[in-house]
């Protein structure tokens, strides 16, 4: 589990190495995917039938994918991985107050009050980086997209293997993106549609290795572990990813003391909503979890 965890983590790190656009190498990486995904099930012969109700239900849930990743990739290029993806990790606090309206739940005063320390840590952030605001923002975003597919995702996730899943929703976001791609020329004709040198290299191992390998070690871990263990392991990844891009780009020579006591109260909020969610008489205790990113 830590290893796919390790490697959703170097999606930061390869999204500032590839120097496409964000929309341009979203739209690469969910068609690498799916085309991946779809060898994957063939080899092995694992089709499953979707109804058409549940068709949709997967579709939104793509489409909002590829709309989180345009935006999670777009807080990379306009501030940095470390930055992204610490507001990347208000989404599970983000999901806990989305959940009980999605599933008809009861909202607890806890909750509330974790999201605002979460927020708060981001508007340190701001107040200390503003020269990344738009990056900032692009990040909150991308954590509240996350929220609302994670919740979407919840209701399906047990009727149809993840694989399957993680096809159509490839699929679907990757549709989606096509449809939108004219707005990215027309903001900026002077966007690079094909990889240049690496870009190719990069885009293999982030499709390959950081979506579809980690996807297959973390099924395959979630048969054996508790759930203390699976959400542990999973809060840990913007830890992961922010040590990397600490060691491949020395972005912590580009970050203020304020981007560490934000991180710190995020870090805190998301800890405390762990523990919380994980406990037996809980209303939202995590039966078991998987994602993709």
């Amino acid at each position: 589990m830590h290893l796919a965890v390790l490697l959703w983590g170097f999606t930061g790190v390869l999204g500032r190495a590839i120097s496409l656009s964000a929309p341009v190498l979203v739209w690469y990486r969910m068609l690498f995917t799916a085309v991946f995904m779809a060898g994957i099930l063939t080899y092995r012969k694992q089709w499953v039938p979707v109804t058409r109700k549940d068709m949709w239900r997967l579709a939104t849930v793509g489409c909002l994918m590829g709309l989180h990743w345009v935006a999670f990739y777009g807080a990379i290029k306009y501030a940095n991985a470390s930055i992204a993806l610490i507001c990347l990790s208000t989404s599970s606090v983000f999901t806990s107050l989305l959940d009980p309206l999605v599933n008809k739940g009861k909202h607890v005063l806890a909750e509330f009050a974790l999201g605002v320390l979460a927020l708060a840590g981001v508007f340190i952030i701001y107040q200390f980086q503003q020269f990344y605001a738009l990056g900032i923002l692009f990040g909150v975003i991308a954590a509240l997209l996350s929220a609302v597919f994670t919740v979407l995702n919840k209701r399906i996730a047990h009727s149809y293997p993840a694989r399957t899943m993680v096809f159509y929703e490839m699929t679907t976001g990757w549709v989606l993106i096509t449809l939108l791609m004219p707005l990215q020329f027309m903001y900026d004709p002077k966007t690079v549609a094909l990889p240049q040198e690496w870009d190719w290299l990069w885009m293999v191992v982030l499709a390959l290795c950081c979506t579809v390998w980690a996807q297959s070690l973390a099924i395959n871990a979630l048969k054996q572990l508790s759930s203390f263990t699976l959400a542990l392991s999973v809060n840990l990844e913007p830890v992961y990813g922010i040590i990397l891009a600490f060691i491949f780009y020395a972005e912590n020579q580009q970050l203020h003391s304020g981007f560490f006591l934000g991180m710190g109260l995020i870090m805190l909020s998301v800890l405390l909503q762990m523990i919380r969610l994980l406990r037996p008489a809980s209303p939202g205790y995590i039966e078991d979890k998987g994602g993709i990113d």
